[in-house]
């Protein structure tokens, strides 16, 4: 695997090689490649993890937000497929991570949450109404406990949309898996999901 590489530091300068490997340990026992201008790439990768859990812990800069919707808004559909190309395993972890770390914010999204869908359900819904609304999320909760995959219910014509906003009714619902919900997204569809 590192036979390509130069094994001493002077044989990587000599062939202008940007790495090389000893096959002995580094000073804090790495045995990996070795940078031609630096040091193991084991110490370097330890050294870039610090660093960067260090600048986590500092508030950003409005540069850096600023750059970081920038860069969202240029590579939006990149990174939507790289969160979709997650296992559910990985994406539920980081969901509870998440929600660990940031209970007050959890609870004000679910709170948020709770009063749009209040806010949009009519006070002329009858019982009967209300009951089949009940019966979209126990549906969902039913579809992902058979089949394993998340099921969530979706409005057909968002509660906020950028055009139009629908209402929390039965006639504005639909059942389908939470991959389908995060690639419609908060968008008006032609035909309603299956």
């Amino acid at each position: 695997m590192y036979n390509q590489y130069p094994t001493t530091r002077k044989e990587a300068q000599e062939t202008k090689a940007t790495h090389y490997f000893t096959g002995l340990p580094c000073k804090h026992g790495h045995i990996a490649l070795r940078k031609t201008k630096g040091t193991c790439m084991d110490c370097l990768k330890i050294e870039w993890e610090e660093t960067n859990a260090k600048r986590a812990l500092l508030p950003k800069s409005e540069a850096s937000k600023k750059a970081g919707k920038k860069y969202y808004e240029n590579n939006k559909e990149l990174i939507k497929s790289k969160a979709l190309g997650r296992s559910l395993e990985d994406r539920k972890r980081y969901r509870d991570k998440w929600a660990k770390d940031n209970p007050e914010l959890r609870k004000a999204n679910t709170k948020h949450r709770r009063t749009k869908h209040k806010q949009a359900t009519p006070k002329w819904l009858t019982q009967e109404q209300k009951t089949a609304i009940k019966q979209f999320y126990l549906d969902a909760m039913a579809a992902t406990r058979v089949t394993g995959t998340p099921y969530v219910v979706d409005h057909i014509i968002p509660l906020r949309g950028k055009l139009v906003s629908g209402l929390h009714v039965p006639w504005n619902l639909a059942v389908i898996t939470r991959e389908e919900n995060h690639i419609k997204a908060n968008k008006l569809i032609d035909t309603p999901p299956k």
